[in-house]
């Protein structure tokens, strides 16, 4: 499909909303569903590198997921540590910048070991940066950069009126990014759930009805697409 290559958006950010009710609707146990979930991710992220889009930030698991089942949340951690290793393994050949948001300490030692060896082995791939955000919440983070912020003050490395929107966004995990351009949500819902508050502020929102496990590089395509229709103000006229 043809888009002008020139207004693509820098960074597109995609709640994956949907693999349960998939598996459900086709009489499958969740975790079915989050494994394909996975396969469509591995798949649009390929997509993301190929098209040469800079950034993509996806919602994976956030900090209010624990209160799920708890075999659902093993399942769900142990496909995300398989999920890693396999980038890990292919960082040679897929060119793909892995980096996780949010607060790893409270995960396994496993885990934050393949996170803290993902990351190491892919940091200098120039193709897309591929976001994960992990045991992640919005509010949460925000609490994170106010407490870091603070700490400055106290210590008199900083004042407070030398805090400015720069200062909060270099206290984020996504210090260094750009804001996201556009955020994708499946499934139908139409909210944020507690997904990058501060940097989605003049991001344009695409809801579309469909399950994650179905969404597609087309789905991509159109969304690129859609964007580039619409005037982006910043509050201006």
């Amino acid at each position: 499909m043809e888009y002008n290559k020139e207004t693509m958006p820098n960074h597109i950010a995609i709640i994956m909303d949907g693999n349960r009710r998939w598996a459900k609707q086709k009489g499958m146990p969740v975790s079915y569903g989050h494994k394909e979930g996975a396969k469509t991710l591995e798949k649009i992220v390929r997509y993301a590198n190929k098209i040469g889009l800079p950034y993509i930030t996806v919602y994976a698991f956030s900090t209010e997921n624990w209160k799920r089942a708890e075999d659902e949340v093993s399942a769900l951690m142990l496909l995300l540590q398989t999920y890693l290793d396999d980038y890990t393994k292919r960082a040679d050949t897929e060119n793909i910048k892995v980096k996780i948001l949010g607060d790893i300490s409270v995960l396994s030692k496993g885990m934050q070991k393949s996170i803290q060896k993902c990351m190491e082995r892919t940091k200098d791939n120039t193709g897309v940066t591929f976001n994960i955000a992990l045991n992640y919440g919005g509010r949460d983070e925000l609490v994170k950069a106010i407490k870091e912020i603070a700490g400055k003050v106290e210590k008199g490395e900083l004042t407070t009126e030398n805090i400015t929107e720069e200062v909060v966004s270099n206290s984020l995990y996504t210090k260094g990014m750009p804001d996201p351009d556009l955020l994708i949500r499946t499934s139908g819902e139409q909210r944020l759930s507690n997904f990058l508050p501060w940097q989605l502020v003049y991001t344009e929102f695409l809801f579309v009805d469909k399950n994650w496990p179905d969404f597609t590089e087309e789905d991509i395509d159109n969304a690129i697409i859609e964007y580039q229709k619409r005037t982006r103000k910043f509050g201006a006229n």
